[in-house]
């Protein structure tokens, strides 16, 4: 079966004529470094009619005419440690430095719905990310960052509704229309029960949150993300890249029945749908993925959801290159790992990119490792030649048997998933995690006997390592974060926090009512991330494990 037409060529050029209108090429003419001219696309007559084109359905060269030749991707490198304040000075540097879109890491207690007075939060303020109480961190969190002109993405999940309020409050607070807030919530609870353990709330209630953001989205702030279904703590979990990309798309597809089962239409929901990968260290094998997992969802959402937007059929996503690849020994090495996983993100036709810091298995990035992360992505942009033309590894024998193969191992996961009844009851009943776990279990024993090579851990190794310098979080900052909540507190008007807590309260008990309107309204008066989150606990429970 074949997904191309014959006049998609000429379909393709006329939409690179009106891509260019609105987003002009970044140069006249490109050429390499021997004067040689650099074509925008290279096909053949031969195989073209199997590969397409870029912004042509199945989108399998990208999903924008012209891709890397008019916009570079979004560099995001993900940030967030300590207090608000240090944060915010790290996202100006960065931004000063030439990042083109901010990521928000938030701390332990944060992404489960706990402040930072609590008992459960004890040792664990501001220690793996930003500690968020309430608005007021929010507003310090992004003080002098103009959220008109910067994208924001936001690693939150279980309480992705309360941060992503007090991101649409501080919004307000300067004065810009929501239509022009843009960013990216992850709000992708799935992947917590498979891989990553933080979630809340069960997951019916879950999913309730999840299709009240992309319907009040949807309605009020229309260029947010409204989730970033994601493969990469599935990767970091001990999967496999067809696993990867097989329980990710089946996890969206989850998304996309609870919001079409909520009353919601496919095509007024799915553009704003975006996805977020991993990328690790088998070059080819990475870029196949990406290609093989934007052709699939793009036929899933046309054939099998029925949607007639194009938008709603690209399959739009963010990468971040592998965490669990990075070794604490000898961790400059682990530049050459970033760099060899962020090529093959931009030859795989990411839309945004953060690279990961050499020291990021030891602790969280210096300033100086943050720069050099940056600046990886900046020599591959600017130096490397390889964003001046279109899938340059399209047509590539290996690379589209690759591809192939990969999408028929990712079709049969899938398949499998659907004869559970979909990801959520494959989930319940442990499929995923089983072999997610297997596979960890396997790649491990491979390592041990050095079957599986990892330079400067089980071979190459130095008989003494030297110790780096490392980024250590100021232990006075617990003190401070709870000193400051109780300072918001004491100054808030009380009588309001606890009316709008209530109102909170009665409408979670009508499971038809949309709750976000809510949550801003509690927001807005300074009630903070625990109280929000402790009301929905009392009203949905706590979920504890399958």
């Amino acid at each position: 079966m074949t997904d191309i037409n014959p006049n998609q060529k000429k379909d393709w050029e006329q939409e690179v004529e009106k891509t260019i209108q609105r987003f002009p090429e970044r140069k006249q003419s490109f050429r390499s470094s021997s004067n040689i001219e650099v074509d925008r696309l290279y096909d053949s007559d031969e195989d073209t009619y199997e590969l397409g084109y870029p912004g042509q359905y199945p989108y399998l060269r990208g999903i924008q005419p012209t891709m890397y030749r008019s916009r570079l991707w979004t560099m995001r490198q993900y940030a967030g440690f300590g207090s608000a304040s240090e944060t915010n000075k790290r996202f100006r540097y960065l931004l000063e430095q030439g990042q083109t879109g901010l990521s928000v890491a938030f701390d332990l207690p944060t992404q489960i719905g706990y402040d930072s007075d609590d008992v459960m939060a004890e040792g664990e303020v501001g220690k793996v990310g930003v500690a968020i109480d309430t608005l007021t961190d929010m507003e310090t969190l992004l003080n002098q960052i103009p959220l008109d002109k910067v994208s924001t993405s936001m690693t939150i999940n279980a309480p992705a509704a309360v941060l992503l309020c007090m991101y649409i409050a501080v919004g307000e607070k300067q004065g810009v229309p929501l239509e022009k807030l843009t960013g990216t919530i992850q709000n992708d609870i799935l992947k917590e029960y498979i891989a990553r353990g933080t979630y809340i709330f069960p997951p019916k209630p879950s999913m309730r949150l999840i299709t009240n953001i992309f319907e009040f989205c949807q309605n009020n702030v229309p260029k947010f993300n409204t989730i970033s279904i994601s493969g990469y703590h599935i990767r970091e979990a001990g999967s496999n890249a067809v696993q990867e990309a097989a329980f990710t798309l089946a996890n969206g597809m989850a998304y996309v029945d609870a919001a079409i089962e909520s009353g919601l239409d496919v095509d007024s929901f799915a553009p704003r749908l975006a996805f977020f990968f991993n990328a690790h260290n088998n070059f080819f094998e990475e870029i196949a993925k990406y290609r093989a997992a934007r052709r699939i969802w793009a036929r899933i959402m046309k054939e099998e959801y029925g949607a007639k937007n194009p938008k709603s059929w690209k399959l739009r996503f963010h990468t971040q290159t592998g965490g669990s690849t990075l070794t604490a020994q000898q961790p400059d090495n682990n530049i050459v790992r970033v760099t060899l996983q962020a090529v093959a993100a931009v030859l795989g036709g990411t839309q945004s990119l953060h690279t990961n810091s050499r020291d990021e298995a030891l602790s969280l990035p210096t300033e100086d490792s943050a720069r050099i992360a940056l600046r990886t992505q900046q020599i591959i942009a600017h130096e490397s030649g390889i964003a001046d033309t279109i899938d340059p590894l399209g047509g590539s024998y290996y690379v589209e048997a690759l591809t192939n193969e990969m999408e028929t191992k990712i079709l049969e996961y899938i398949e499998r998933i659907k004869e559970y009844g979909g990801a959520v009851q494959a989930i319940e009943e442990g499929y995923m995690q089983r072999e997610i776990q297997q596979n960890a279990y396997e790649t491990q024993k491979n390592i041990e006997k050095q079957e599986e090579v990892i330079v400067g851990l089980n071979q190459f190794k130095l008989d003494e390592e030297v110790n780096p310098d490392l980024l250590k979080v100021d232990e006075a900052l617990e003190k401070a974060q709870i000193e400051n909540l109780e300072a918001i507190r004491s100054t808030r008007d009380q009588k309001e926090v606890e009316s709008r807590l209530e109102n909170l309260r009665k409408t979670a008990k009508n499971s038809k009512t949309n709750l976000i309107p809510y949550i801003l309204d509690a927001v807005k008066a300074y009630a903070s991330v625990g109280e929000i989150c402790n009301v929905l606990r009392d009203e949905f429970g706590e979920y504890t494990g399958f």
